[in-house]
């Protein structure tokens, strides 16, 4: 592996840099948006599984609920 002088690395980064595609605000949104819904979706299956495993270990243990 070459040792590159710093101002040639500096130089590879930002042609590198350019080469990327940045995503549009409306992918951004998009994106954001569909992370909040899973977020949601998640947050009612979780609270779900909880409510009937909590039942289930009441009912288990013979604890009155």
């Amino acid at each position: 592996m070459a040792k590159t002088n710093p101002f040639e690395f500096l130089q590879e980064v930002r042609e590198e840099a350019n080469k990327v595609t940045w995503p549009t605000r409306r992918e951004i949104m998009i994106s954001t948006v569909m992370v909040f819904i899973m977020v949601f979706v998640a947050s009612i299956f979780f609270l779900i599984v909880d409510s009937v495993l909590h039942r289930g270990v009441q009912w288990v243990l013979g604890i009155a609920g």
